[in-house]
């Protein structure tokens, strides 16, 4: 899940919580609040009678009143109780013949050496009508905030994530490793993103530095070893030629020979690879793919012949490969058919077939051989990682990673399926625009 979406997840679900205690407790608030504004406004009233009393003389006011509908209620009598009263209760009275819940103030004040005790109320009812439409009003408009503050995050998310999305989209996704290009800053006020774009920056070109050096090594290795390789193969062939060397010494000599070969293979092979990942070879090829299988079958077939392996390839006459390298292909294609040789059964088949779908054009080896396990398929690509299979068949583990680097530098993406004991199958998804339909 992207950040942004848990940012704006977490802030919904806040809101939610935030709207949900709000609704629960909105009665209860809703309640106090209004109780507290009747009681403001029966000490309003309270405060006007008192003055009106002082104006006019309280004899004008001496009586018990209600309202039409008993809503509000008014007293004021002479108090027979000796005590304090300023009070608002709720507190219930019959007005004829019906008892009525009245929020009450009661006030006991003297007056001409005289107490009186002065009630105002007004009904409970009345006050509670008010209530629903104010929770539904306060609900309204908690809910139009809470949807403002939620696009107003979004908005504030995006702005602020925005320089995010351009380092990952800029500087890790869709890259070309190891090589990354020139450093471009992104945009920010924020500090952490700052510090986030230079650090990555760095660290691509510390890890783009080791890239060069490890291929600038393995040239230049490749390169030097090359030719202590070949005086040592010229010096062994003269000696074969001198009749004082016994058959012992010749076994001998045969043997340092095979290595040497080994070793040049070797070389060759890592030459090879640090010349396809440095892009020292051209792509203006354009060849039929029935043209390089049928080279490729022709040169491996005593490989056929050596374990009766059936080889079958079903390739269209007219599917051309646009702007390659052929030599490369070639390889490609015939260190994955060598492979499905090597690790194949005796009497065993492999087939290349084609598909075309949507513009998407496929090409799969398949064998039937003893298989990959899954937990080796990750790592049968690497040069640096031998499995189990390579250790047993006597292979350097090379033919993999040339067939890796010669796709990689076409966009090919390799696709492997396999099951132990039943075979594999390697399948090439060539890039648009690198293979078309040619009529002859």
């Amino acid at each position: 899940m992207k950040l942004k979406t848990k940012l704006t997840l977490f802030n919904t679900i806040s809101k939610l919580v935030i709207v949900t205690l709000f609704v629960l407790l909105l009665p209860v608030l809703i309640k106090n609040l209004n109780q507290g504004f009747t009681d403001n406004k029966l000490q309003k009233q309270k405060r006007k009678v008192l003055q009106l009393i002082k104006t006019s003389g309280i004899k004008e006011y001496v009586y018990a009143a209600y309202s039409p509908l008993k809503e509000e209620y008014y007293n004021l009598d002479e108090d027979s109780l000796n005590e304090s009263l300023d009070t608002i209760k709720n507190e219930k009275r019959k007005i004829e013949g019906d008892t009525i819940a009245y929020r009450i103030l009661s006030y006991n004040f003297t007056v001409n050496k005289k107490t009186y005790l002065l009630e105002i109320g007004k009904s409970i009812d009345t006050i509670e009508e008010t209530a629903k439409p104010l929770q539904n009003i306060a609900f309204q408009v908690l809910v139009a905030m809470i949807l403002l503050t939620i696009m107003a995050d979004q908005l504030y998310s995006n702005y602020v994530l925005k320089p995010l999305g351009l380092i990952i989209k800029t500087k890790l996704l869709n890259q070309k490793f190891p090589n990354f290009g020139s450093y471009k800053e992104v945009k920010t006020s924020t500090s952490d993103f700052q510090h986030l774009d230079i650090s990555i920056h760095k660290m691509i070109q510390t890890i783009e530095n080791a890239f060069q050096k490890e291929r600038e090594f393995i040239s230049n290795a490749s390169h030097e070893l090359m030719t202590p390789i070949s005086i040592l193969q010229s010096k062994i062939e003269n000696m074969f030629g001198r009749d004082d060397i016994v058959d012992e010494v010749k076994a001998r000599l045969l043997e340092m020979q095979r290595i040497l070969n080994r070793l040049k293979s070797i070389t060759k092979t890592l030459l090879l690879i640090s010349q396809i990942e440095n892009e020292q070879f051209m792509k203006d090829d354009n060849i039929a793919l029935s043209e390089i299988l049928n080279e490729v079958g022709d040169e491996i077939s005593i490989r056929f012949q050596a374990k009766n392996i059936t080889y079958e390839a079903n390739i269209p006459a007219d599917w051309h490969l646009v702007k390659v390298n052929k030599f490369l292909l070639f390889n490609l294609f015939f260190n994955l058919i060598n492979n499905a040789i090597k690790y194949n059964k005796p009497d065993g088949e492999i087939k290349v077939t084609t598909a075309h779908e949507n513009n998407i054009f496929t090409v799969s080896i398949t064998d039937t051989g003893i298989g990959i396990a899954a937990e080796d398929i990750p790592y049968i690509f690497n040069r640096f990682k031998k499995i189990r299979q390579s250790l047993q068949q006597d292979s350097f583990g090379l033919g993999l990673p040339i067939v890796k680097s010669i796709a990689g530098f076409h966009h090919i993406k390799i696709v492997v399926t396999s099951e132990k004991t039943v075979g594999s199958t390697f399948k090439l998804v060539f890039p648009p625009g690198a293979m078309e339909i040619r009529e002859k």
